[in-house]
């Protein structure tokens, strides 16, 4: 891979994987421009923690406000369960705290369900598709999917769910649609948004979940692929290393720039500008697979 070839990847991960019209879709597509049957584990990766970056830029004081409460979570169990030990010893009425007792801790919680079912159905698309190297056609029917959510977005009534209004039902069926995103063209961002007013969230804090989400979703990936890294084909120099690092700060820098975008774009129901654009994209690289 050129350097060239990695900002141009980096610049499509930070546009794509933000913008509602599917990273894994693009990639693949760019990936077969370039002819590059597989740009390395390391640099997917690089690529994916760029676009971590700028979800926790954009998102800090909320994220630290999670983090904190997931902490204090922990914390407060471990204490109930102390309490509840220490009475079964006493034979008295233990006095218990309520864990779950503000908005962001419910967030917490809404985020960790939503993440069970999305780890769930990635991994067995993993194992049912090649999602590493698809076909072409498939992230080109996949964005055909997406113009077609991304059309009835900006109709849908608005809802007023927040943290403290919004079910785990909400929680599972969100994470649900994450998981189908896995799916190369499906977008991630306008999938999860769509059912996400379509369970009746907040239009605000939709898009805020929606990112938010997506942390422990990307972090997973990376995680399970971590192990591979040090295997000997996935061996790169040092020259490699460079460009891949490059890639990633200019998929960080793009992604900051348009989870902005999305966000005023969101506000001012402008999403249909997206889905004509996945038609045309879809349909193109449908007919080049077939062309080709």
């Amino acid at each position: 891979m050129s350097l060239i070839e990695a900002i141009i990847l980096g610049i499509v991960q930070g546009i794509a994987e933000f913008l509602p019209i599917s990273s894994s879709g693009h990639l693949a597509i760019f990936k077969k421009i370039f002819g590059l049957s597989d740009v390395g584990l390391t640099y997917d990766i690089l690529l994916h923690a760029g676009t971590l970056v700028a979800v926790f830029i954009v998102y800090w004081s909320d994220i630290w406000k999670l983090i904190k409460e997931g902490i204090g979570i922990i914390i407060d169990a471990c204490k109930n369960i102390g309490r509840f030990c220490n009475g079964k010893v006493k034979k008295g009425e233990a006095e218990y705290i309520t864990v779950i007792g503000t908005s962001y801790r419910r967030f917490v919680m809404l985020v960790i369900v939503s993440t069970i079912p999305t780890g769930i159905i990635g991994l067995v698309f993993k194992k049912v598709f090649n999602l590493d190297n698809p076909s072409i056609i498939i992230p080109g029917i996949g964005l055909l999917i997406t113009g077609l959510i991304l059309f009835i977005v900006d109709d849908l009534p608005a809802g007023s769910k927040t943290p403290k209004k919004m079910s785990y039902k909400d929680a599972v069926i969100i994470g649900i649609s994450q998981g189908v995103a896995t799916l190369p063209g499906i977008s991630r961002s306008g999938t999860t948004l769509t059912v996400g007013v379509l369970r009746g969230l907040d239009r605000k804090f939709a898009i805020k979940y929606s990112f938010i989400m997506s942390i422990p979703a990307i972090l997973g990936a990376c995680v399970l692929d971590i192990k591979d890294l040090f295997a000997p084909e996935n061996a790169i120099s040092g020259k490699e290393m460079a460009y891949y690092f490059t890639g990633a700060v200019v998929a960080a820098v793009v992604g900051f720039v348009c989870i902005k975008t999305l966000i005023l774009l969101y506000k001012n129901k402008k999403m249909k500008y997206f889905s004509y654009y996945c038609f045309v994209v879809g349909i193109i690289a449908i007919v080049a697979n077939f062309v080709g």
